[in-house]
């Protein structure tokens, strides 16, 4: 029985440990070599184009860009190419990554709240 238990302990800790997941949410990083952040503040959803900060952001290809919602409400990063990445829900104080490979002029916003729009421009 002691046995048992002791069995059931390390396997309860190692899903805890393996199945858990981080508040920081979805990521699609793919290990760039360099970072940027952008920023999601308080009360976002009335900024418009000042939402995502800063916006819009300049960056080489190979960039991971890490957002981090600062604000007390869900929020997402999508782009609106259909495709290129989406964060999904990103809850207060959660962050999302991705890296860029491809140059060109990406914009997106967050479709919960339709005036917030952003642009990242890879060079």
């Amino acid at each position: 029985m002691i046995v048992r238990r002791f069995v059931f302990g390390l396997a309860l800790a190692g899903c805890v440990s393996a199945c858990s997941s981080s508040p920081s949410g979805p990521s699609s990083s793919s290990g760039g070599s360099t970072g940027t952040a952008v920023s999601i503040p308080s009360n976002a959803r009335t900024l418009g184009s000042n939402a995502y900060a800063p916006n819009p952001v300049t960056i080489t290809s190979g960039t991971t860009v890490t957002w981090t919602n600062n604000d007390s409400i869900a929020h997402t990063s999508t782009s609106d190419t259909s495709g290129v990445f989406d964060s999904g829900s990103i809850a207060a104080g959660g962050k999302f990554s991705f890296t860029f490979q491809n140059k060109g002029t990406v914009t997106y916003h967050c479709t919960f709240h339709a005036g917030m729009i952003g642009t990242i421009v890879v060079q």
